[in-house]
């Protein structure tokens, strides 16, 4: 049989990714704080980008020069009245601000403990021991490895990694460096020094019991009352069961919204917040050198490709912007009571909504909405917090899964502590009002909003 090639002429269609259009969906699912490194990153890299921010004329530059030179006058003359030739700042008794109020970064917890290791009475062998388990205690601030992996990990004896720890379990805060829940309760009892009692017995042999507040089977056990096992549960309650809780090592992040909604004349307008995002634009004096003759090939080639990339990423950036601003637009017409009212008047709402109404793919919407906060008039929210399932209501209409939660939530808030309402019971509660719901929606509702079951609810006094 003989091979031979032939051609064949074949019209097609095909969708291709191209590098712009690659970036244009990176910057449309990109949050704030990301979008401000990309730009940063993008003006190092192009020379034919730079930010209005950082190019003034003569007129604006000695406008705002004769605005510093007046405000460093006043922070002198101010800096003056405060803390005189001296130095030293005048304050009275009741102005002066705490020692805890002027500290500039809150101490991390393994800063903390360190401190205390330094501070404490330990050998070399042990402080090196002290120092593996510091460095390895989980979010919990619980110590999980076994002695001989210690031992094995340090080159020292079981007597002394079992000393060490026994050390620095006695560190603040109570309960640092335990094996797990039992042990963290019963080191802050022996802080206490609650050994042979009640609260010593129960943490022993009745955790369990306590979880699920079986206050009559712990007294039939230990041979104690209600009254006196109620008392004892409730130091126990008081104990810190995550030792770490409090100590944070990294700064707490805030959110700033991407866009507002603002009531004006009675209509709810949206405003993008531009604060913070440079304003880019193409650099004039490259361009000149790219029109010029005597500029190399390679050169001036080098200098096209960036001007592309410079006028694509300006299109790309007013592209996200513009969507953003039509995306919210659209929510706050569908969510317009929500934001006259509040959460009990949130609508179910999904991405295909959205999507038909400003002629957009739901991929869109999605990328639009992830990690993009928006300030309303009823607080700051993720714009996919507006995305609800929509639950039936007894007359036809839906009501959104938020609300839901949140009714949820303020019956439990309202109920008898010591007679909590089942799941079964708020389930039917929800009914009288109109939204059908089964009682295996409001457990994983409850579940969600992080709130425990009615027999872990439950107080006897």
């Amino acid at each position: 049989m003989a091979l031979e090639l032939k051609q064949h002429l074949k019209l097609s269609q095909q969708l291709i990714m191209t590098p712009q259009l690659q970036q244009a969906i990176k910057l449309l699912q990109l949050s704030r704080v990301e979008l401000q490194e990309y730009i940063t990153e993008e003006l190092q890299s192009n020379p034919l980008l730079e930010s209005e921010t950082t190019s003034f004329r003569d007129a604006e530059s000695q406008r705002l020069q004769k605005e510093r030179d007046e405000l460093l006058k006043w922070k002198w003359d101010a800096y003056l009245e405060t803390y005189g030739q001296d130095n030293i700042p005048y304050y009275d008794d009741e102005e002066r601000p705490s020692f805890e109020s002027s500290a500039t970064k809150a101490e991390g917890l393994y800063d903390h403990l360190f401190w205390q290791l330094r501070m404490n009475d330990f050998s070399e062998k042990e402080r090196e021991v002290g120092v593996f388990i510091i460095g390895n205690l989980d979010h919990n601030g619980y110590f999980n490895m076994d002695t001989p992996a210690v031992c094995e990990a340090t080159g020292c004896t079981e007597e002394v990694v079992n000393a060490t720890i026994t050390k620095v379990q006695l560190f603040d805060p109570p309960g640092i460096a335990a094996r797990d829940l039992r042990d963290c309760l019963r080191i802050q009892a022996r802080i206490l020094d609650l050994e042979d009692t009640l609260v010593w017995r129960m943490i022993d042999s009745h955790l369990e019991d306590l979880q699920t507040k079986n206050y009559d089977k712990i007294a039939h056990e230990l041979g104690a009352t209600v009254e006196e096992v109620s008392s004892a549960a409730q130091i126990i309650i008081n104990m810190e069961p995550r030792p770490a809780r409090d100590y944070a090592d990294e700064p707490p992040q805030y959110v700033v919204p991407d866009i507002y909604v603002v009531k004006m004349e009675g209509e709810f307008v949206v405003v993008l917040n531009e604060e913070d995002i440079p304003v880019l634009k193409l650099n004039r004096e490259y361009q000149r050198m790219m029109s010029s003759d005597g500029m190399g090939k390679v050169t001036k080639g080098y200098l096209s490709d960036c001007f592309k990339s410079a006028q694509w990423l300006l299109k790309s950036i007013q592209q996200r912007q513009n969507t953003l601003c039509k995306v919210t637009e659209s929510i706050v017409k569908f969510q317009h009571d929500f934001l006259e009212q509040g959460i009990t008047h949130l609508k179910p709402l999904v991405l295909r909504d959205v999507a038909d109404d400003v002629g957009m793919h739901e991929s869109t919407i999605s990328r639009v909405t992830s990690n993009k906060y928006v300030h309303t008039p009823q607080g700051t929210f993720e714009l996919k917090y507006f995305f609800n399932s929509g639950i039936s209501r007894s007359d036809g209409s839906f009501v959104a899964s938020q609300s839901v939660k949140n009714e949820i939530e303020s019956i439990i808030k309202a109920e008898d502590a010591r007679h909590p309402l089942s799941d079964q019971a708020i389930a039917q509660m929800l009914k009288v009002k109109g939204v059908k719901i089964a009682r295996r929606t409001v457990a994983k509702y409850r579940e969600l909003l992080g709130i425990v079951p009615s027999n872990r609810r439950k107080k006897h006094y």
